[in-house]
């Protein structure tokens, strides 16, 4: 071990302030990781199989409290709280299981990206990622031998306004991992530092905005803290030089940059299937991943609880004559039956489809977070989760397992044309499932998950994104979201002279011209209604 590699070793097993960007200090490399947290992956729609990774230059350290220069002629300088490990000794070819004991400890970090360089240099990042002031670490170093690596929690401020919170519970790639993956042809020395991929919420910042990244570790006694690391965006006057590779930005790159279509002020785009293997870095294809462009958003404030309220006390049956009425018949997901008969369900679609099972595709789309367990994991309440499985009953297309996921994310039901495994505990959980039946097969034998977010086909109809699903005893329609008030009123409407009919049978009339009424009978509930001192109730 070197003289600088000791040296950093001691400084990062001991609490407290560490500058890194002193020379006794830094590290000799600092390896970053594309994609970890489940919250981003679900934001990218990118699924890897393998951790990927990239290098940043020693000259990007920086220390809390400094600025960081945005190019003139640039827009997308972007943030991304970190966590950072600390390697504690020179280690080669260790194994997960010791991956964690080679850490001497663990420090906040921000990954600042260019935008506008990605384009540059194919997916190494040099220009996007290794401008100076584009690492900044610190300011404390928590030792690691206290600590467990599972409950740790990585937050992001911009202008004092929280915009990054997550933890460490359920990271694809462990933290063991990574360092026995990357020792495995590299030796790891004592102060090379690792960062560790960061959570959904890193978007763009401005010049004269504050970002503050901060790591802890809640749960642990004192609940150590690395204490805010500080950066000051600010502008250059100084524009990309000619004779290299200028700044470049579509609208793909904004919306990565910003973390949405929305958030960086464009259309919404609609969904297509697509498959991205390419390599280009974090978002720009990294190998093993299944790409997916993003849909627009539902409209979340279309059930209000008025509407709700009126759309529980309407019958299935009645809002699909409705739908008959204006012409659409196919409107019903046909075949599907209620997990717990007499509940109904009402929620927002969001769709999931899956492809019948090709063994190769399997190998490279199947495992990992797959796009069953990402549709799972960006649930957002009030969602119905709805899977296209082309009425496939010999397997299972959900178990116990993503259905409580889907149920603590706040999901309202999940409606799929397959089966269910693991029927029993399905039901324990108490999300309202509509299957085809049960099997305990497991999805591989006849599926592979392959898009979130796209028009699909479930049960002999179409259901797109925002679709608005409905279900009851008698089973479950899809109303689209343009023709919900009008039909709701109407059906509603229907269900008061329905009920009306039902006391005049009751009383004992007939039901020849009761039943649909004729133009006396329809005078008499008029009559009725009229007198009824208010419309909204029976």
């Amino acid at each position: 071990m070197t003289e600088d590699a000791a040296a950093g070793r001691s400084t990062a097993q001991a609490a407290g302030p560490v500058d890194f960007t002193a020379r006794q200090n830094r590290p000799g490399k600092v390896v970053a990781l594309h994609l970890n947290y489940p919250s981003r992956i679900a934001q990218r729609g990118r699924s890897p199989k393998f951790p990927g990774y990239f290098l940043k230059a020693g000259t990007s350290i920086a220390r809390t409290g400094e600025a960081i220069e945005r190019p003139a002629g640039t827009e997308l300088l972007a943030y991304e709280g970190e966590i950072a490990l600390v390697i504690g000794e020179t280690c080669r070819r260790v194994s997960p299981e010791q991956g964690w004991s080679k850490v001497s400890g663990i420090t906040a970090a921000n990954d600042w990206g260019l935008y506008d360089l990605r384009h540059a240099d194919k997916g190494s990042n040099l220009k996007n990622k290794s401008g100076d002031g584009y690492t900044p670490l610190g300011p404390n170093v928590i030792p690691a031998a206290d600590l467990d690596p599972t409950k740790l929690r990585v937050r992001t401020w911009v202008n004092g306004e929280l915009t990054q919170n997550d933890t460490t519970e359920g990271l694809v790639f462990p933290f063991g991992q990574l360092i026995a993956d990357l020792s495995q042809l590299m030796t790891l020395e004592a102060g090379d530092v690792i960062l560790t991929g960061t959570p959904a919420g890193s978007s763009v910042a401005q010049p004269g905005d504050v970002v503050e990244v901060e790591v802890d570790a809640p749960d642990a006694p004192g609940a150590p803290s690395t204490g805010r690391l500080v950066t000051h965006v600010a502008a250059s006057e100084i524009p990309m030089a000619a004779y290299g590779h200028g700044p470049q930005v579509d609208d793909t790159q904004r919306e990565e940059a910003w973390g949405s279509r929305e958030a960086a002020g464009l259309a919404p785009q609609p969904a297509a299937a697509s498959g991205e293997t390419a390599g280009g870095g974090e978002g720009a294809g990294v190998g093993n991943l299944h790409y997916v462009p993003s849909t627009p958003e539902a409209d979340r404030g279309l059930l209000t609880e008025e509407l709700k309220s009126r759309i529980n006390e309407t019958a299935v049956a009645t809002i699909t004559a409705q739908l008959r009425k204006r012409g659409i018949d196919n409107a019903t997901i046909d075949g599907v039956r209620p997990t717990h008969p007499g509940r109904r369900i009402l929620g927002y679609a969001k769709t999931l489809r899956y492809v019948p099972n090709r063994e190769d595709l399997f190998k490279a789309f199947g495992g990992g977070f797959n796009a069953q367990k990402r549709a799972m994991d960006s649930v957002q309440p009030d969602d119905v989760v709805v899977m296209e499985a082309r009425g496939e009953k010999g397997t299972g297309t959900l178990g116990d397992v993503l259905a409580l996921r889907a149920k603590v994310r706040g999901a309202a039901a999940v409606v799929t044309d397959g089966g269910v495994r693991d029927s029993a505990a399905v039901a324990e959980v108490g999300l309202q499932v509509y299957s085809n039946g049960n099997h305990p097969a497991v999805l591989g034998r006849r599926h592979i998950p392959w898009e979130v977010g796209g028009t699909i086909a479930c049960g002999g109809t179409t259901i797109q994104p925002g679709d608005i699903v409905i279900g009851d005893d008698d089973g479950v329609v899809v109303v689209p979201p343009a023709l919900l008030e009008e039909v709701i009123a109407d059906a509603w409407e229907q269900e008061q002279q329905d009920a009306w009919v039902y006391e005049q049978v009751e009383a004992g009339h007939p039901v020849d011209g009761l039943f649909p009424p004729n133009a006396e009978w329809k005078a008499k509930y008029e009559q009725y209604r009229a007198s009824r001192p208010n419309r909204g109730e029976r």
